[in-house]
């Protein structure tokens, strides 16, 4: 199964941006796994944030919470995929973590769907 990492989480002030990244342990090529980003902040449920297929078909959630403010992609030259967050907003803070299965063509913001999880990076927005 394969081993993933996140990192690029910390403190922001609002408005600012951050850019995760899940890399994999183990030789493991992600190209060939749809990676889905997810959030739980303390005290509410795990949310679905986005996610790209192994076909490189990407899904953001519509939800307001995110619209439009965080972008996924994914650089095979290094292994990794992003999450690109703009615009932050306390309410973004959480722990942010990434998931991986294999050979997905396509994805979505099941969590269930997902095999493999980092330990998460947490993101804290404040002033």
């Amino acid at each position: 199964q394969v081993q993933l990492v996140e990192s690029g989480g910390g403190l922001v002030q609002p408005g600012g941006s951050l850019r995760l990244s899940c890399a994999a342990f183990g030789g493991f090529s992600l190209e060939y796994y749809a990676i889905g980003w997810f959030r739980q902040a303390p005290g509410k449920e795990r949310e679905g944030i986005s996610c790209i297929s192994s076909e490189d078909v990407t899904y953001t959630t519509d939800a307001d919470s995110v619209k439009d403010r965080f972008t996924i992609s994914r650089d095979n030259t290094r292994n990794v995929v992003y999450l690109q967050m703009n615009s932050l907003v306390p309410e973004d803070t959480a722990v942010y973590y990434c998931a991986a299965e294999f050979s997905a063509t396509w994805c979505g913001m099941d969590s269930a769907d997902f095999s493999s999880w980092g330990q998460g990076t947490q993101v804290t927005v404040s002033s």
